[in-house]
């Protein structure tokens, strides 16, 4: 199988709603619903039912295809995501470019 964070002893292991990966819950964004939105919850100290999803647009965008961030928060209508987008773009362009570690990258490799 090859190694990945999931297999970490001790980690607490969730799933990401966009690619359906399972990681460790450090490498996941928790995100909640307030008031109609979808925000990021770095900190996963914001109350209610959260989600899980890797830092990336491409994780966000799987997301919005498959309507699973309303569904995953048990949301009665859909969600306004357009913050947590400019979110993850905004820490992808602090991460930079050459940023192996992303996890983007992580989940495009290990579906080859």
């Amino acid at each position: 199988m090859g190694s990945s964070s999931a297999s970490v002893p001790g980690s607490v292991i969730r799933t990401c709603v966009g690619c359906g990966v399972r990681a460790a819950k450090p490498d996941l964004l928790r995100v909640v619903a307030v008031d109609g939105d979808v925000v990021a919850d770095p900190a996963a100290r914001r109350p209610g039912r959260g989600a899980y999803v890797h830092p990336s647009l491409d994780c966000l965008e799987r997301a919005r295809r498959r309507r699973a961030i309303p569904r995953a928060l048990r949301a009665n209508g859909p969600l306004a995501d357009d913050g947590l987008a400019s979110y993850l773009a905004d820490a992808a362009m602090a991460r930079g470019p050459d940023d192996r570690s992303r996890p983007d990258r992580a989940v495009s490799e290990a579906g080859r």
